[in-house]
């Protein structure tokens, strides 16, 4: 009889259950990585019947290794363990995908657990990261081209500049500006000159503060005299005497001053504004409110910013917040509001304090006995109640801070009902003045209410449905799709660039989440 076939060799080191090589005479190691990604990216019978697969590929329909039920928690033998499993999301980032992309690797996305709609929603996200990033550079100018402009100003002095206007194209409660020009990269640029106003606090502290749309930037500093053309109001004993430049003495009757050089160029502050748009508010206070609320975000979006660097506002009223006109969308492509009214203006914060070096002092003996019974820094208490009289200002309510501590939350002056926005405001402005400082909402809640007011949900979504997360997280994403689908078609359609207002929705749908909706419209609603 012949002999029996020789016993099969025991090969510890397969510990991991793999294909039966069958008609495939490749070992693991032959395989190419595209073989590999095909084999690895093909899941069980037994997972798509755990995920509800609708799928109408059968067990019958694979091949015969593939019904085999792989082994988990095997890895031995110090085998490395590079396979990606197919419950692993793909590797490709969603920054990566474009329409370009190849159909391969596209395929490879669709079979991840996530599927179509998970590609879409994370495509979605993506986009609008970068679709803020690029409005923000328009809006701001790039980071790099400010940094060389800093750079060539080092050292710079007066003499380098051409004074562009003798009077102050704004004057906020610290300071006077001035238009002025500089030649850089073959080009006039219009720069504001920043002169602090006698007996105000050094200005160190914001030229370490970070980049900001709501926050001040200075990009140059230097003491010199005063131009003899420069005016300074209410201050006709600091003028120059002198009544020729070619007289070298002109400059011993100049005061020196600090300067400090701007980007932007103010053209007023929100104290002017207020006080010139009573007629239109009384015409179209839709219109009027909606940038009122979009004001109040950017003053709360730049709080934050600042409380992050553990910088506190050193006066936050409407005559140290100042207004920058956007260069962008060009004046030929201004929005609806722009026609019944002033385009929606960067609001920049221009006045600022070291928290761990200064406190913000009390406005009335009320709010410092309040504080004693809920320790809190004061310099934070003051911003919250600062925002909750910039409503009432904005609305054109006659209220002091003083007054506003004098009454109990639900006796605070009346707020006309206007507009959709009139009663949200109202809501977050005795939100904000609550008597005890433990029970006002925070800045950041205060800007994510100032947001649900301007972009939704509202309140009519609950009307058919129960508030819940499935449908809150429902709405940001319909929301999102919609959002970029009008995007799309203004580009498309020439109609409008997008601005400012655009920008700050952006932020607001790409931060946003079902959770943060949850909490926000139930204190608001």
């Amino acid at each position: 009889d012949p002999l029996p076939p020789p016993l099969p060799k025991k090969q510890l080191q397969r510990a991991e259950s793999l294909p039966e090589q069958g008609p495939f005479h490749h070992s693991r190691g032959d395989l190419t990585p595209q073989a590999s990604s095909i084999i690895n990216s093909i899941p069980s019978p037994h997972l798509q019947h755990e995920e509800g697969s609708s799928s109408s590929f059968t067990p019958w329909d694979r091949p015969s290794w593939e019904l085999k039920k792989p082994l988990t928690k095997s890895y031995s033998l110090g085998e490395p363990v590079a396979r990606s499993s197919p419950l692993k999301a793909p590797s490709t980032s969603p920054t990566e995908l474009t329409f370009g992309m190849a159909d391969g690797k596209l395929g490879q996305l669709l079979e991840s657990p996530s599927g179509v709609c998970g590609v879409v929603l994370r495509c979605q996200e993506a986009t609008l990261a970068r679709l803020s990033a690029h409005i923000q550079e328009e809006l701001m100018g790039p980071e790099d081209r400010h940094q060389l402009l800093e750079a060539e100003l080092a050292g710079k002095s007066w003499a380098a500049f051409s004074i562009l206007e003798q009077e102050p194209c704004c004057e906020s409660r610290d300071a006077w500006y001035y238009r002025v020009g500089f030649a850089f990269d073959q080009t006039q640029l219009v720069l504001a000159a920043k002169v602090p106003k006698p007996n105000c606090a050094s200005l160190g502290v914001q030229s370490s503060l970070g980049v900001h749309c709501n926050i001040q930037r200075l990009i140059s500093r230097f003491t010199n005299h005063l131009p003899q053309e420069l005016v300074l109001p209410e201050s006709p004993g600091e003028q120059c005497q002198s009544p020729s430049r070619e007289n070298p003495d002109h400059l011993a009757t100049c005061p020196v001053v600090q300067v400090y050089i701007c980007p932007e160029v103010p053209y007023q502050t929100l104290s002017g504004f207020v006080q010139g748009s009573h007629s239109w508010h009384r015409s179209s206070p839709g219109h009027y409110e909606r940038l009122a609320c979009l004001l109040l975000l950017q003053v709360c979006m730049g709080l934050e910013h600042l409380r992050g660097q553990h910088v506190g506002q050193g006066d936050l009223c409407p005559e140290n917040l100042l207004l920058v006109h956007c260069q962008y969308p060009p004046p030929s492509q201004q929005s609806k509001e722009s026609s019944l009214g002033l385009p929606l203006p960067r609001l920049l914060i221009s006045s600022f304090f070291k928290v761990k070096d200064k406190r913000r002092s009390y406005s009335s003996s009320q709010e410092q006995d309040w504080t004693k019974e809920v320790v809190a820094p004061p310099s934070l208490v003051a911003d919250e109640l600062s925002v909750g009289i910039l409503i009432y200002q904005l609305l054109h309510v006659d209220i002091s801070l003083e007054k506003a501590l004098g009454f109990r939350s639900n006796r605070l002056p009346e707020i006309p009902s206007l507009s959709i926005y009139s009663m949200g405001l109202k809501h977050l402005a005795t939100l904000l003045l609550h008597r005890d400082p433990c029970k006002r909402v925070s800045i950041e809640q205060a800007r994510s209410i100032l947001q649900v007011l301007l972009w939704g949900p509202r309140q009519e979504l609950f009307a058919r449905s129960k508030k819940t997360l499935t449908l809150l997280r429902s709405w940001v994403e319909v929301k999102r799709a919609l959002l970029l689908l009008k995007f799309a078609e203004n580009s498309a359609g020439g109609v409008q660039s997008p601005g400012l207002e655009e920008w700050l929705c952006c932020q607001y749908f790409r931060e946003v989440t079902e959770h943060t909706l949850c909490h926000i419209t139930q204190v608001l609603y």
